[in-house]
C-alpha cells in the first residue's frame, strides 16, 4: 500500500474510519493498489499509520461492505478481483454519473461498520411498548366502520375533517388556539417544518435556531436558503440574553425553539424566561416556530405554559405530533397557527402530496376519543421516568471526571460534553467497536461546532441498557483520557537556554 498517499485529518468531524476507508478506495480505484494485493493487517497498518486497531477494522469493514475488498479468516483483506465503483456499468453503454449529479452525503449520521446492541442515536419510543391489542381493534373499528369509503377517499389538504375538529377543541381548551387560528395536519412534523421553511424562510432569510438543535430542522431552513443564526441552549434553555443580541443585530424573520425537553439537550425554558422571549418577539417583531413534540413527556415538576398560551399578538406557530408518544410510523403532526399561514400551507401541501394519510388519522382519533391514548401517555411518562433515572443515575457513576451532562426532567434525551482533549466523533468509533452507538455533537450544529458534545437518546431502551451503554462508553472515554495523558507525559519537553 503506498502509504505516502494517505491523508488524515485529525481535527475534522468525519470519523477517522472513514477518512481511512475514502483513501484507500481512492487508492484502489487509481490502480495504486492492484487487484488481488494484500492488504496491511490491522496490527500492522495501525502502527504505520498510528491509529487505534479498531480504527483500521472498521475502516476495513465499511470497504468490504462496499464490495472493495474481501476478507479472509487466517489470510487477511484482498483487494477485491473486480472492485465495483460507482459511475461502472455493466456494459459499453455510457452510463449516467450520479455521483456527480446528486449532493455529497451528511457524513455526520452515525453508521456503524460493527453490530450496535445498544442505541442512543435514535429519540424515539420503544416498539415494545405499543399497544398494539388495542390499536388493532380500534383500526378495525373504523374499517368496519359506515365512514370506511370517505376516509378511502382523497379528502382535504388541510387533513381529515373529524381529528381537525378534535385536535382544534383539545388546542381551544387548552389556551393553544385562538379565535383568528386555524389548524392543518401534516405527514409528522418533519413535513410541517419543510412546508414552512418553503413558505417563511426564502434564501436569504434570517432565521435563528436553537444551537445545538435536532439536525434535521437546521437541514430544512439550511436548504431553503435562509440565514441560519445560531442562539447557544443552556441548562436552562434558549439565552435569552444573546437571543436579545441576535435580534437586535440580525432582525430576523423567524426563530424556532423548543421551550420544553429540547432535543438534543433535554433543556427546558423556565416561565420567567418563557415570557421574556415573547416580550423579544413583539418588541423585534419576530415570528415565532414553537416545537412542542415532547411537553406531554413530563416526569416531574409542574407543567408550563406554552408559548403559544402567552401569546397574544399572533405570531406564535405551534407544531405538534403523536409521534412522541404514541406511533411514530403513522406520521400525523399538526400546525396551528393564523388564518392566512395556514391556507398558505394548505395550498403547498395540496401541490406536494394532496393530502395526508385518512387512515392513519381516522385510527388516531379513534384511538384518542376512546380514552386510549390518555391511558398510553401515563404508561409512557411511567416508564419514561425510570429511563431518565438510569441515565442520569449512569452518567454521574460511569463518565469520565469532568465530563458534563444536563439533568433534563422530561423528553428523551440529554447532552453530554466531554472533557478535553476528548471528541465524540473519535470517541465513537471505539465505542462503536463494543457494541454501543450515540450522535457526536457536531451532527447537531449547522456550524459543525460542539467537537466534544453528545447526544444520548435513552427513551427506546431499557433502564439495564441505558447503564450498561453508558458504562461502555464511559470506559472507553477514560482509557482514552489515560492514553492521551500517558502520550503527553512522554513527549520531549524543549530546553530554555
Amino acid at each position: 500500500m503506498v502509504l505516502e498517499m494517505i491523508r488524515l485529518d485529525s481535527t475534522s468531524q468525519v470519523p477517522l474510519y472513514r477518512q481511512l476507508s475514502s483513501n484507500i478506495a481512492e487508492l484502489i480505484g487509481r490502480g495504486g493498489i492492484r487487484a488481488g494485493e494484500r492488504l496491511p493487517a490491522t496490527r500492522e497498518l495501525a502502527g504505520l499509520l498510528g491509529l487505534n486497531r479498531t480504527t483500521i477494522s472498521a475502516a476495513y469493514a465499511l470497504l468490504e461492505e462496499q464490495g472493495l475488498i474481501h476478507g479472509h479468516v487466517g489470510r487477511g483483506s484482498f483487494v477485491a478481483s473486480r472492485p465495483c465503483f460507482s459511475g461502472e456499468q455493466s456494459n459499453s453503454e455510457p452510463g449516467v454519473d450520479w455521483d456527480a449529479i446528486l449532493p455529497r452525503p451528511d457524513l455526520h449520521a452515525s453508521n456503524s461498520a460493527y453490530p450496535i446492541e445498544i442505541s442512543f442515536s435514535s429519540s424515539r419510543p420503544p416498539r415494545d411498548a405499543f399497544p398494539l391489542a388495542s390499536f388493532r381493534r380500534l383500526a378495525r373499528e373504523v374499517i368496519d366502520g359506515p365512514q370506511a369509503a370517505d376516509i378511502l377517499q382523497l379528502g382535504s389538504p388541510h387533513g381529515y375533517g373529524p381529528l381537525r375538529r378534535y385536535l382544534y377543541e383539545e388546542a381551544k381548551a387548552a389556551g393553544t388556539a385562538g379565535p383568528d387560528d386555524d389548524l392543518i395536519i401534516t405527514n409528522g412534523c418533519q413535513q410541517a417544518w419543510d412546508l414552512l421553511a418553503r413558505i417563511l424562510a426564502s434564501a436569504g432569510t434570517p432565521v435563528v435556531l436553537e444551537d445545538p438543535i435536532y439536525h434535521g430542522l437546521w437541514q430544512v431552513f439550511a436548504r431553503a436558503g435562509a440565514e441560519v443564526i445560531p442562539a447557544p441552549v443552556t441548562g436552562r434553555g434558549v439565552d435569552t440574553g444573546v437571543l436579545e443580541q441576535l435580534f437586535r443585530r440580525h432582525r430576523p424573520r423567524l426563530a424556532v425553539l423548543t421551550p420544553s425537553f429540547q432535543n438534543p439537550t433535554g433543556a427546558t425554558l423556565p416561565l420567567d424566561q418563557r415570557h421574556r422571549v415573547i416580550d423579544l418577539a413583539r418588541q423585534y417583531n419576530v415570528v415565532l416556530l414553537e416545537s412542542d413534540i415532547y411537553s406531554e413527556l413530563r416526569y416531574r415538576e409542574t407543567a408550563l405554559p406554552r408559548l403559544k398560551q402567552l401569546d397574544t399578538s399572533g405570531r406564535v406557530v405551534l407544531l405538534g405530533s403523536y409521534s412522541k408518544v404514541a406511533f411514530p410510523g403513522l406520521r400525523v403532526g399538526w400546525v396551528i397557527a393564523p388564518r392566512p399561514l395556514v391556507a398558505h400551507l394548505a395550498a403547498l401541501k395540496q401541490m406536494s402530496d394532496l393530502h395526508s394519510d385518512h387512515l392513519s388519522q381516522a385510527v388516531l382519533l379513534r384511538f384518542a376519543e376512546s380514552g386510549e391514548l390518555r391511558r398510553h401517555i401515563e404508561r409512557t411518562r411511567h416508564a419514561g421516568s425510570q429511563r431518565l433515572d438510569a441515565v442520569l443515575r449512569a452518567c454521574r457513576e460511569h463518565l469520565p471526571t469532568g465530563a458534563r451532562f444536563s439533568r433534563p426532567v422530561g423528553g428523551m434525551s440529554l447532552w453530554v460534553e466531554l472533557p478535553a482533549p476528548l471528541r465524540s466523533a473519535e470517541l465513537l468509533t471505539r465505542v462503536q467497536a463494543q457494541g454501543v452507538d450515540f450522535l457526536p455533537g457536531s451532527y447537531f450544529s449547522a456550524e459543525r461546532s460542539h467537537p466534544r458534545g453528545l447526544r444520548l437518546s435513552f427513551g427506546g431502551l431499557l433502564p439495564e441498557q441505558i447503564e450498561r451503554g453508558v458504562r461502555i462508553i464511559g470506559e472507553v472515554a477514560k482509557r482514552e483520557l489515560e492514553t492521551s495523558a500517558a502520550n503527553a507525559a512522554q513527549e520531549p519537553v524543549t530546553a530554555l537556554v
